[in-house]
């Protein structure tokens, strides 16, 4: 099915929990797995769709959206990044320091226009210890974007290469960024995204304000920056209040709806277990 399905190392992370063998491509799963959180019906606007095909979405708020849309054949699954917190939980609280800062980014058909010093200076007034900045590969492979933040004094990093077209994707993206998650006391992203999310859910702080920046050729279909400030205003400010906007988090990312292994693979349309054939 879509190549969508292997980003961020996603199959990969779904298939350790399904206990399957550790191939180097997972099994096709067969639907369309929602890749990254998303305010519409869970599929990146203009990904062509296959009518009939399932649409394998994180959370009970994106079916409905989908449902509303005409798609009847969304399904709850939670997000990797949930069953990556399930298979890895927290046994002990960590020491964290600092703030990790996620800047909204492009890809490769779109770039994003804004001001990074304006950044760096809203930063630096309203964070507390060392900030690692982690930029998006896109704008990693930028050398000066990454020099900007670098004489501000911080850390810079990419958890990797996304993936594309069935090539490059990288399996252990989203474990690099639940390790740099557990070491922050805080996230913070001047636009809200499946970062802050996954941050909250790992024990952050989370916090979205600053220039927005502007996406190139937008596509304002399900509303933009001002519906995220209408709807989710929990997590905007300097310190929002955490315990509220954790609880959005774990309804966002699905991390209560999440299948089990047997479950999961019936759901992705992968080999059930031979144990669960036995039992039944």
């Amino acid at each position: 099915m879509h190549h969508a399905n292997y980003y961020y190392g996603h199959a990969h992370v779904l298939a350790k929990y399904c206990a399957l063998p550790e191939p180097l491509h997972p099994p096709r799963i067969q639907g369309y797995l929602q890749h990254g959180w998303n305010i519409g019906d869970g599929l990146a606007p203009g990904v062509p769709f296959v009518e009939g095909s399932p649409l394998l979405v994180w959370s009970e708020q994106v079916r409905r959206r989908a449902w509303s849309q005409g798609r009847r054949d969304a399904v709850v699954v939670g997000s990797p990044f949930a069953y990556l917190l399930e298979m890895e939980p927290i046994a002990t609280e960590d020491e964290r320091e600092g703030t990790i800062f996620y800047p909204f980014h492009g890809w490769e058909g779109q770039e994003v226009m804004g001001d990074h010093r304006r950044l760096i200076a809203e930063l630096k007034a309203h964070e507390s210890g060392p900030v690692t900045v982690c930029l998006y590969w896109n704008e990693h492979r930028v050398k000066a974007i990454r020099r900007l933040y670098e004489k501000a004094g911080f850390r810079v990093i990419c958890h990797g290469y996304r993936g594309f077209w069935w090539r490059d994707h990288d399996r252990g993206f989203l474990v690099r960024q639940l390790a740099e998650l557990r070491r922050h006391r805080r996230v913070v992203s001047n636009r809200l995204c499946s970062a802050i999310w996954y941050g909250l859910l790992a024990g952050c702080q989370g916090a979205v304000y600053g220039d927005p920046m502007v996406l190139d050729n937008a596509d304002p279909t399900f509303g933009g920056e001002p519906r995220l400030r209408r709807q989710w205003p929990e997590v905007y400010g300097h310190d929002p209040d955490p315990t509220a906007a954790r609880q959005i988090a774990r309804a966002e990312l699905g991390a209560d709806e999440l299948a089990t292994p047997e479950e999961l693979r019936t759901l992705l349309g992968w080999p059930v277990a031979e144990r669960s054939l036995t039992r039944a």
